[in-house]
């Protein structure tokens, strides 16, 4: 009885990549790997195989005939004594070798100890077959795949540090002209972070906001022109005419509202607003 030659793959039956978009790497473990068994690796994957927790090779793209410490034991022998499956344990692990995008959220605080909400969003990619190697030996497997969510659990801490260094001795109003540099205080940070893992970062790109949203809205205002007392006068009165209330104009312009009568210069009245004669 001849072994039956298995072929490796990470496409689907219908040709979809298993790897996709969201994950890193994925593990296929199979018993019935024996030598002869027939290795797939497309272009866009790098692919490792281990036995027993030792690497075998590491292979590009392309199709290959494996050859493994079972090779004595061919045909019946391994068909019959050992009920079909080689003895020895194998992994078949495939990297993605595509830009892949991951993002991080968090918080930190200002200067003013004002929390402001940041996202982070970046692509990583692994380069090189030494590469691949780095991220199975230093980033564990959870189940059968490395997902890029995993990869932001283990980055998160590397970034929210980056960031704390640059906001923490920044005043609210002022973060935004300081983006560039905390721009590159996280690509830098993460950069190294990440190369202990075998992954390389490209594009990067960081969005701070004040968490309160009544503080973005003043602080919209003042970008206008306004001082910061304006700004709350007039955000007050673009709430007070959200609610339909006559006296908003008098409260933007920080002046009284008079019901009837005569009123001083500027001063906006109930006759005003209803048109009726003062």
């Amino acid at each position: 009885m001849a072994i039956t030659r298995q072929v490796i793959t990470a496409l689907n039956r219908d040709g979809s990549d298993m790897l996709g978009t969201k994950n890193v790497a994925i593990k296929i473990v199979d018993e019935s790997i024996v030598s002869g068994s027939l290795l797939t690796v497309e272009s866009n994957h790098f692919c490792v195989l281990k036995s027993r927790g030792a690497v075998l090779d590491v292979y590009e793209t392309g199709q290959f005939a494996l050859v493994t410490p079972d090779k004595p034991i061919v045909g019946s022998i391994v068909q019959g004594f050992f009920g079909g499956s080689s003895p020895w344990v194998y992994e078949v692990i495939y990297i993605n070798r595509s830009k892949l995008l991951v993002s991080n959220r968090g918080i930190a605080t200002s200067s003013e100890m004002a929390e402001v909400s940041y996202q982070v969003d970046y692509y990583i990619h692994v380069d090189t077959k030494e590469a691949a190697l780095d991220l199975i030996t230093h980033l564990p497997f959870n189940g059968q795949t490395i997902d890029t969510q995993e990869v932001a659990d283990y980055a998160g801490p590397a970034i929210e540090q980056a960031i704390n260094q640059v906001i923490q001795v920044t005043k609210l109003e002022h973060i935004n002209a300081h983006i560039g540099e905390l721009r590159e205080a996280v690509k830098n940070h993460l950069s190294d972070f990440l190369a202990v893992y075998g992954i390389m970062l490209n594009d990067l790109k960081i969005l701070v906001l004040p968490r309160d949203e009544r503080m973005r809205e003043l602080i919209s205002l003042q970008a206008l022109g306004l001082s910061p007392i304006e700004a709350v006068r007039y955000y007050l009165a673009l709430k007070m005419a959200e609610k339909g209330i006559v006296s908003a104009p008098n409260a933007a312009i920080g002046a009284p509202f008079t019901i009837g009568g005569p009123a001083p210069v500027g001063v906006y009245t109930v006759a005003d607003a209803t048109g009726l004669p003062k």
